[in-house]
Order: C-alpha cells, then structure tokens, then sequence
C-alpha cells in the first residue's frame, strides 16, 4: 500500500507513519512539506490514499483538493486537521474529500477511516454524522458561512483573525483591490455590514481558533 502524507510537521508525519504502520502491512509511505509538494508526489506516482493537511505552506490543502481529484478521480483524499470540524468538514466533503478527521482523533479513530476510505467509503466523525443527520431532518438552513467560496471562507477567517487587508493581501499573493473585493462578497453574502459584524460572527460561529 503507497501512503502519501501531506503536513508540513516532520514530527507529525512521523507519528502517523508508525500508527499507519501498526495497522497495515507492507506499507509506502511518500511526503510532502507542502501543498505544491503534494500535486507533484500525486502526479509522478500512483497511491492508494492522500493523508492530507489544511493549513500548509504557500497554499492550502482545500486549495489543491481540485487539482488531486484531476489527476486521479479516484484516489481517496483524508483530510487529518487542527481545525475543528464545524470550521471545515462540510466543506471539504462538498468539495470531494474522502473523510475529515482532526489531529485530536485516537489512533483507533484515524486507522478507521482509512479502512473505511480505502474500500470506497467517507468517514466523518460520529459527532458530525450525527451533526449532519439532525441538520436532514430538521431541515435547517444552510449555515451562513457555508455560502462562501473556499477563497472567501478563507478571508473571513483572516479578518476574524485579527489581520488587515494588506497583510491578508501579502499572504495570500493578492492584491489590496482583490481582498477588498472578496470582503465586499463576504459582507453582501451574510448580510452584514462592517468588519466588526463579520468578526463578532466568525467568533460567534466558532470559524476561527
């Protein structure tokens, strides 16, 4: 079996090398520092399964999704992230991941879901099954935030975060105009008007850590 992690923490990379390794024989492991790193590893070789991070270097792991699933359709991607699930589990699964798992996941857990993935199934957590199962039944409203593109979700969060325009404009390789206008979506989307809305929100609604 060929494993492909992609996290930019050795020490991480490390840890679920040996807990892959206790549960499957015979096992490849190839890594990745970084998002770019992953294209790469995915388009020169074939692997049964992508172990995947969110926050990485340069671009994130959300922003590549699409890129991995045209090279290889059918290869299974698990997201394993420091963010909570309501932040970023429906959206990854919207946007094709296998599973989404947080790194506060045991062992057990994480070793589950890659059997789960590996046979053509997703894996979610029973708390957000049972999340996603209530929103079915009730027949809730889409949350706000889930209105967002990848990009905008991202900005929100940079905003809620404390940073300026500028500085989210230096670290995401974009203009000023550019972010400006991706706030301006994101206050016409939720229906807000200032900054201080959209913060009190993104607190609100637990989007940031």
């Amino acid at each position: 079996m060929r494993v492909l992690i992609a996290d930019d923490h050795a020490v991480f990379r490390r840890g679920l090398r040996e807990t892959i390794g206790e549960a499957f024989s015979k096992v490849t492991f190839g890594e990745a520092e970084t998002a770019q790193e992953a294209v790469e590893c995915v388009r020169r070789q074939d692997w049964e399964i992508v172990i995947l991070d969110i926050s990485m270097p340069g671009k994130s792991g959300l922003d590549i999704l699409d890129d991995l699933r045209r090279l290889r359709p059918k290869l299974p991607v698990l997201f394993l992230s420091m963010h909570p699930e309501e932040q970023y589990a429906r959206r990854a699964l919207k946007a094709g991941a296998a599973g989404y798992l947080t790194k506060e996941s045991v062992p057990e857990e994480l070793k589950k879901a890659i059997r789960r993935v590996l046979t053509g199934g997703r894996y979610v957590s029973a708390t957000l099954a049972e999340r996603l199962a209530h929103d079915l039944r009730d027949g809730g409203d889409t949350p706000v935030h889930e209105l967002l593109s990848d990009r905008e979700f991202q900005v929100l969060r940079m905003i809620a975060s404390g940073k300026t325009v500028k500085e989210i404009a230096e670290q995401l390789s974009l203009s000023v105009k550019t972010v400006s206008t991706y706030r301006s979506r994101i206050l016409q989307k939720t229906a807000m008007r200032t900054t201080a809305e959209l913060i009190r929100f993104a607190l609100r609604s637990q989007l940031v850590d």
